[in-house]
């Protein structure tokens, strides 16, 4: 009996030292991903890298923030997009932050929108900061992103849990029959995404719950990260992929769910 109780508490401590120590800065996986939508023939075979949720801040260090950045360009995508909470808790983070993202370049270009924690530290600042380290900032904006094999566009939401998302803005003028890829920090806006012209919408804010339990899953998710909490979803016609992020907020604990990188190789549809 003792023998049993023993183990079990060895067990659990083991599980404790990975939730608190290993797993929260382990290097993160480089998910990839081959999806198959209504892409122009000529562009068969792009790649888009993304990040997300890199809260640096208190308990995400820069080391972290650089490796991230350094194994996204190792990826050599065609396009980087970077999917909000680039900062938690202070402003002072912002400048730290940027200084290692300002690395990051693709040939068609690195994209972002905010999420709810950089509104809460200083949405501005944090825009202004990502701009001036080279990164377009789309606040329910489009951008045309031409290639010597043709054209897409690239929309981005401002944050949705702070209410300050205009979609309709966001897709103005853009012609139906363009691919349309679409980036919103938090992937349960996706049900009002699928009502739009939008082919895939990439997304963070959820961390994977950061704890997931072997049956039960993840215990607590936040708010409009909780239908859709990590990897691949179909809503209606639109495709749907959240990210579990690199950084973690309190408590910061990971545990069975490990930072992530998400390297999209996009396909055309046969037959069309």
């Amino acid at each position: 009996m003792k023998a049993v109780t023993y183990g079990a508490i060895g067990a659990a401590g083991a599980c404790a030292v990975d939730t608190v120590w290993v797993e929260p800065k382990r290097s993160p996986v480089v998910e990839s991903v081959r999806l198959r939508r209504r892409l122009p023939a000529a562009l068969d075979g792009l790649t888009i890298c993304q990040l997300s949720d890199l809260h640096r801040g208190p308990v995400v260090s820069q080391y972290e923030i650089e490796r991230a950045v350094a194994m996204a360009l190792s990826l050599s995508p065609d396009l980087i997009v970077l999917t909000g909470d680039f900062v938690s808790a202070d402003a002072d983070y912002v400048a730290p932050c940027t200084s290692a993202l300002q690395r990051l370049h693709a040939p068609l270009g690195v994209f972002a929108v905010l999420g709810n924690h950089d509104h809460w530290v200083n949405a501005d600042s944090v825009h202004t900061a990502l701009e001036e380290a080279g990164i377009g900032v789309l606040r329910n904006a489009t951008r045309e992103l031409r290639t010597q094999s043709g054209v897409f566009y690239i929309a981005g939401l401002d944050d949705v849990w702070e209410d300050a998302q205009d979609i309709d803005a966001a897709l103005a003028g853009v012609p139906r029959e363009a691919f349309m890829l679409l980036l919103v920090h938090e992937p349960d806006y996706a049900d009002e995404v699928a009502k739009h012209p939008v082919d895939l919408q990439l997304s963070g804010h959820s961390h994977g719950g950061q704890v997931r339990l072997p049956v039960v899953g993840a215990p607590v998710l936040p708010r409009l990260g909780q239908k859709y909490p990590m990897g691949l979803y179909r809503v209606g016609n639109l495709t749907l992929y959240t990210n579990r992020g690199i950084g973690r907020v309190n408590p910061p604990f990971r545990f069975n769910c490990p930072p992530e990188i998400t390297l999209f190789t996009l396909h055309a549809k046969r037959n069309e």
